[in-house]
């Protein structure tokens, strides 16, 4: 034999057996490579509810602790040396070599708790050459963990029958609470149970597994571990009849974190009491909104103080199949009805466009076939600010929107937080107040959780559904410097607070919250007959075609959010804000703790003379007016522009020039309040006070304020002549309004008589396609013309 190779094959063995023994004793990175299921808690750790890991196991991420009962109970029976021994127990392997020697078949493995661990993680057949590397790598993991940790990986990957895996599991599905929680016959249950997971079944064998889990009972009261009251109550305890199902709570919120973080173990910010409260509330209001077709409703709950959720109610009766009730509504984009109009009214007081209590047109509109409508249907003429945000009127807010302008108001909302605007602001166009655009009840409520937090002096930060501890790290003030980009500190738990641009004034908000504290809409519901035990600042929103009803409230403490509908968007005429989303808001207030309201905001107003009539700044001309409180910006709002100062005959018949006045006759000067002619003809159906501007006296005096002015359609404005059953065309309704009455009114077009109207002045004709000139001529000699296209 040649004998360099003879020493190339030796040092080849060699090599090998090198490997083979640094293979044995080196451990792999991570022990365990199993999926996991998703295991959501509340705030205070109580199980919420769970996700099936994707092998099929109910194996809940595994813990560093076990209690004390089960370690007491698991080392007693498994492995008593186990605090003893390096991983390996020769005296155990010995025995049960001689245990198995003398039965002629294998009654006992010998193996440690630690080697069963190394098992567990390696999930190879048992052999003779298995338990040997199982015993190398026991010594290894011994140098690597502590005994604490070794038993707590061994507790989260130990089978309990069927398809559970580890102790958190067992504990939950056998006995319904933590294992924490486990008594003494429970944790002794549990203990024997992976012994021999399929032959000691809670569903079989019941008798061989109850005379296990009693000798363990036995053995550990005879070592002193439990006294004789203990021990007694533990034996008399039954065994669980079947596995359990785990926890069905905010079930929305758990697939939720089942798709972001699976196989995590998640500590949620909500409260569980206070969830199970929400779903219950939720569930009484579902049963008799069920009764009108309406079948799906959400609802969050915000604490002010921490920005973070307390309640999550995505949808209700999630296990139901057959109403869309598995879709999570709160991140869910849905029509917005009215819940934007606040927002407006705010950013149009912080700016000096408004003032709190401006008068807004509410007359009819048409902008190129836009025709909006308030909810009652009527026109009112002239509406404070304030007023048509609490009664939520969409006319003057169209007004309003037109205005302060559909991009700057579309931008303002994107840096609010609603995520949903993706579409160009001439997508949305002038309906974005009105339901035109899409948010999610999460943008939403979160968006008044910032406005109260503004309020109070507390930074804007981005909301969250896990816990923020803000104590862990300095907190910049209100007034800083965000606008670039947000901060993100990071709390003690590892995760992260993000710091975002404050664009709430306190000033602004304060008044928003004023105007809408005490929301009157008899159209939808009094607020008087909703039992509260607090203010609440409150609005509710109707989408177009009765498909969303919306309220989200909010309280120094607390922010509610609800919305209530058919999330497959089919409409119901039940379905308005106030009578249905509303009233559940109010229940779940009621649940809450009181809050106090808030405290007016220091050195955010300036005073101001306030025209009582118009709430413009006082002019010259008023002759009421008020001290008030308003944002610096409102410094630069118009002042009055309705009052005008009139000279009277004596007895206030009519108006007249000074020039005109014949010697030694007597003239009385007023301020006189006048509105443009088609508020006032509005105005005054709702205000028996509103005084009419007199006529002037024949000779003396032309009137330069008109008394006319086109209702519909308006000035350059494109009609469209309605098609007859027939296909032929329809006629045109032509509406006027006159500030007298008694006028009679002549009708034109293109300089060709039409004829005349009196009291009441619509006119309906059929004009021909193309440009046309309406002219109107009353019996005082007034003219006033209107250019339109008909198509």
């Amino acid at each position: 034999m040649n004998f360099k190779a003879w020493n190339r094959k030796r040092a080849i063995r060699w090599t090998v057996a090198l490997l083979l023994i640094i293979y044995l004793l080196c451990l792999p990175r991570k022990l365990f490579d199993v999926p996991y299921a998703t295991v959501v808690a509340d705030r205070h750790g109580e199980l919420l509810g769970a996700r099936i890991a994707a092998d099929g196991q109910w194996r809940f991420p595994p813990g560093d602790t076990v209690p004390e009962k089960f370690r007491h109970c698991i080392i007693a029976f498994e492995d008593r040396y186990f605090d003893y021994h390096f991983g390996v127990n020769p005296l155990a392997i010995a025995r049960a070599f001689k245990q198995n020697i003398t039965e002629r078949r294998i009654v006992s493995g010998g193996s440690t708790l630690t080697m069963q661990t190394i098992r567990l993680s390696r999930g190879e057949r048992r052999t003779i050459g298995e338990k040997v590397v199982e015993g190398i790598l026991a010594t290894r993991i011994e140098c690597r963990y502590s005994k604490s940790e070794i038993l707590a990986m061994y507790a989260s990957h130990a089978p309990f029958g069927g398809n559970v895996i580890g102790l958190d599991a067992a504990a939950w599905r056998y006995f319904g609470h933590s294992s924490n929680q486990l008594s003494w016959a429970e944790a002794a249950t549990l203990a024997v149970l992976p012994n021999a997971p399929a032959m000691i079944h809670m569903a079989k064998n019941r008798p061989a597994l109850q005379e296990k889990r009693n000798r363990l009972l036995k053995y550990l009261y005879e070592n002193g571990n439990m006294d004789e009251i203990d021990y007694d109550l533990a034996i008399s305890e039954n065994l669980p009849s079947e596995p359990l199902p785990l926890p069905q709570i905010a079930p929305h919120l758990v697939t939720y974190f089942y798709k972001q973080s699976e196989g995590k173990n998640i500590v949620s910010s909500l409260d569980k009491n206070v969830q199970l409260q929400v779903e219950s509330i939720l569930d009484r209001w579902h049963s008799s909104f069920v009764r009108s077709d309406i079948r799906n409703m959400a609802a969050i709950v915000i604490d002010v103080h921490t920005n973070e959720v307390v309640a999550y109610c995505g949808n209700v009766q999630f296990e139901g199949r057959k109403s869309s009730n598995q879709v999570d509504i709160i991140r869910a984009p849905r029509s917005t009805g009215s819940i934007l109009k606040p927002f407006l009214y705010y950013i149009t007081l912080q700016e000096g466009q408004i003032l709190p209590n401006t008068l807004l047109p509410d007359i009819p509109l048409n902008i190129n076939g836009f025709v909006p409508q308030n909810f009652n249907m009527q026109y009112d003429g002239a509406v404070p600010a304030s007023r048509v945000v609490s009664r939520s009127l969409n006319i003057p807010s169209v007004y309003l929107l037109r205005e302060y302008s559909v991009p700057k108001f579309h931008d303002f909302l994107k840096r609010a937080g609603i995520t949903t605007l993706t579409k160009a602001p001439s997508h949305y166009g002038l309906s974005l107040i009105l339901g035109g655009a899409e948010a999610t009840l999460w943008d939403v409520s979160f968006i008044y959780s910032d406005m109260a937090r503004a309020l109070q002096n507390m930074p804007r930060i981005k909301g969250s559904v896990v816990p923020l501890k803000l104590s862990s790290f300095a907190t910049p003030p209100l007034s800083a410097d965000l606008s670039e980009e947000s901060s993100v500190g990071r709390n003690t738990s590892g995760g992260k607070v993000e710091f975002l641009p404050q664009i709430f004034a306190p000033g602004a908000v304060w008044q928003v919250f004023d105007a809408i504290k005490e929301v009157n809409r008899p159209e939808e519901i009094d607020w008087r007959f909703i039992p509260s035990m607090q203010k609440i600042a409150w609005k509710t929103g109707t989408s177009y075609g009765f498909r969303d009803a919306w309220a989200v409230g909010v309280t120094s403490r607390y922010v509610v959010g609800v919305w209530v509908g058919n999330a497959n968007g089919e409409g119901k005429p039940e379905l308005v804000g106030g009578r249905t989303a509303g009233p559940v808001m109010f229940d779940i207030f009621n649940m809450l703790p009181s809050a106090p309201w808030f405290v007016r905001p220091e050195g955010e107003f300036v005073e101001a003379m306030v025209c009582r009539q118009s709430g413009h700044l006082k002019s010259r001309y008023c002759d009421e007016a008020d001290t008030m409180l308003i944002v610096p910006n409102g410094l630069r709002t118009e002042a009055c522009p309705y009052h005008m100062p009139v000279n009277l005959s004596i007895d206030g018949r009519f108006r007249v020039y000074e020039n005109c006045i014949e010697a030694g006759q007597q003239i009385t000067r007023q301020n006189w309040f006048v509105l443009p002619p088609v508020w006032e003809w509005y105005y005054k159906q709702h205000h028996p006070d509103y005084k009419v501007l007199p006529p002037f006296m024949s000779g003396c005096g032309e009137d330069t304020h008109s008394p006319m002015a086109f209702i519909y359609p308006q000035s350059n404005a494109v009609v469209y002549l309605p098609k007859q059953l027939d296909g032929s065309d329809g006629e045109i309704t032509f509406d006027l309004a006159h500030s007298n009455s008694n006028a009679t009114v002549f009708w034109h077009i293109d300089n060709e008589y039409l004829g005349s109207t009196r009291d009441f002045h619509k006119y309906t004709f059929r004009p021909s396609r193309g440009k046309h000139s309406i002219t109107v001529v009353d019996n005082e000699g007034n003219t006033l013309s209107v250019g339109v296209t008909v198509e």
